[in-house]
């Protein structure tokens, strides 16, 4: 039997990064950027008012007071988007929007509210320093500044850098394609009522949005019987497509054998038992031409969603260019006693909580009746991880979590 670290070697050495496209920036966000973008001109590219108001030079509204406003001519007005030079006199004032560039000389702009409001001659009852309420030309960005460096996850901001320099295209680090297929002469589409030893098929669904919420680019395939020529079929299909491959179906058994019999000559997939709880049937290889990562893992959606979180995740992260491809981990303390099978790193599923008086961590194990209740995946934040040589864990007993996505 294979421990868990070993299997997980084999798995993220088989990591494809596939080469980087170029995108619109709108579709750039959430991934990674494949090159660093440097700015080649100022944001803002001009001097510009930064509220509604009038452009002046501070200078001439110095001792400006609700007793002794200051009194200067309005000269003119600037909307946004104005491309006439406008030249501010000493003693004058000139009406500007936010946005609107600033007339030559002008180095401030007093707020509407400091003044009358009037339209020709204006009464200023508060001065202003000099550069306020003014965007300055680069004061955001200057020529030569990296506006998203490469390997940066593209947010928001980034999109809006990447406008705001011109930049109407990405090269990104693509999400890696991940295909999902069920076999199983049991199985019907979820459209069906399932019949008498039928049921529907849960797994490719659960496991699809996985490998999606892991970052992927997703497809799941069509329901597949247990019919090795129909099954082998079905997955030369998928693999020139895809840079990884999950297959839930039998493992073992009779109709294991059928479903090993399908990947006969397109490759290596080995069904090395792992020693973990749930999960440690399971088989792992590279198929087709391209050596695509194919997984398969037993039809029963929690343990599929289990073993997708320990061994595909990281492998669909590093596809996405990140080094550490982990969830991050911290020590609990447990609210109920726990138990896993002697010699098998066990996963269990759980709740993290805070202690309000010390702010430690505390995780209640969920579904400890049951290692496949799928019911209880769905309420966990926490993947409880118990080493091999852990069997038993009492209350209060510091365990490893992993911290799983928020349900709420």
């Amino acid at each position: 039997m294979r421990s868990v670290d070993e299997q997980l070697a084999r798995v993220l050495d088989a990591a494809v990064r596939p080469a980087p496209v170029r995108v619109a920036i709108s579709d750039a966000q959430g991934l990674r950027s494949a090159e660093e973008v440097v700015a080649s001109r100022p944001l803002p590219g001009f001097d510009q008012a930064a509220i509604d108001g009038y452009a002046v030079r501070s200078v001439d509204l110095v001792g400006a007071s609700e007793a002794e406003p200051v009194s200067i001519p309005v000269v003119g007005e600037i909307p946004a988007g104005s491309r006439q030079p406008l030249r501010l006199q000493p003693g004058q004032a000139v009406r500007v929007v936010a946005g609107a560039p600033l007339p030559t000389l002008a180095d401030a702009v007093v707020p509407a509210d400091h003044t009358d409001g009037a339209t020709a001659r204006l009464r200023v009852h508060r001065g202003v320093p000099s550069a306020a309420f003014v965007r300055r030309i680069g004061e955001d960005v200057q020529p030569g500044d990296v506006a998203v460096r490469r390997d940066q996850v593209v947010g928001a901001a980034q999109v809006g850098l990447l406008a705001a320099v011109g930049r109407d295209k990405l090269l990104v680090h693509p999400r890696p394609r991940v295909a999902v297929l069920s076999v199983g002469d049991e199985l019907v589409e979820l459209a069906r009522t399932p019949g008498a030893g039928q049921v529907a098929d849960v797994c490719s669904h659960a496991v699809t949005a996985a490998a999606r919420e892991a970052g992927a680019e997703t497809s799941r395939a069509r329901l597949v019987r247990s019919d090795a020529r129909e099954l082998r079929a079905a997955v030369e299909d998928l693999l020139p497509f895809s840079e990884v491959l999950v297959v839930c179906g039998a493992v073992a058994g009779n109709a294991g054998a059928e479903v090993r019999a399908a990947f006969d000559g397109l490759g290596e997939l080995d069904f090395t038992r792992v020693a973990m709880h749930p999960g440690s049937t399971q088989a792992f290889g590279r198929l087709g031409a391209d050596a695509v990562p194919t997984f398969l893992f037993p039809s029963h959606p929690a343990t599929a969603l289990l073993l997708f979180e320990v061994m595909v995740r990281p492998l669909i992260r590093l596809g996405l260019g990140l080094t550490d491809p982990y969830r991050r981990m911290v020590t609990a303390r447990l609210t109920s006693p726990v138990s896993s099978t002697p010699g098998r790193r066990g996963y269990l599923r759980g709740r993290l909580l805070r202690e309000q008086a010390t702010g430690d961590y505390l995780v209640q194990p969920l579904g400890v009746s049951g290692a496949h209740l799928l019911s209880s995946m769905a309420d966990a934040n926490g993947l409880i991880v118990l080493p091999e040589d852990v069997a038993d864990a009492t209350v209060d007993q510091a365990v490893s979590v992993a911290f799983l996505p928020s349900r709420g």
